[in-house]
């Protein structure tokens, strides 16, 4: 029987495989994407020196108002424009895609594309 442990740990076994091919750099950081049943989260971080240049998620305050719930298309494809915005008032625009070990389907994709629409490079 497959349980969600059993889910997560395969998640995991991918992410780690992936994050040795995928690194990020001052010149085109790791947009890093997290997501849970209730919530998507998403950084933008520079694997050289290890630090996160920004972050967005539907926890942020502002954005709860906004976004109902979290865990829906919607709310995915609102997160990938605002970290867009974000990411190109700070001179970022191009990008590498980490998605975390899930599948490039459902708000992972809606994301992205949303992203691209709004100005980021993949």
């Amino acid at each position: 029987m497959i349980t969600n442990a059993s889910k997560n740990e395969r998640r995991v076994r991918i992410h780690k495989r992936i994050r040795t091919k995928v690194t990020g750099s001052a010149s085109r950081p790791r947009l890093c994407v997290f997501r849970s049943l209730k919530h998507f989260s998403v950084q933008l971080i520079d694997d050289t020196v290890g630090h996160v240049l920004l972050s967005a998620s539907t926890n942020d305050k502002d954005l709860r108002e906004k976004i109902r719930r979290g865990g829906n298309l919607d709310a995915a494809m609102q997160i990938g424009t605002i970290v867009a915005e974000k990411a190109l008032q700070k001179g970022i625009r191009q990008v590498v895609l980490d998605r975390g070990g899930y599948l490039y389907h459902g708000r992972v994709k809606s994301f992205a594309e949303a992203a691209r629409k709004a100005g980021l490079e993949f």
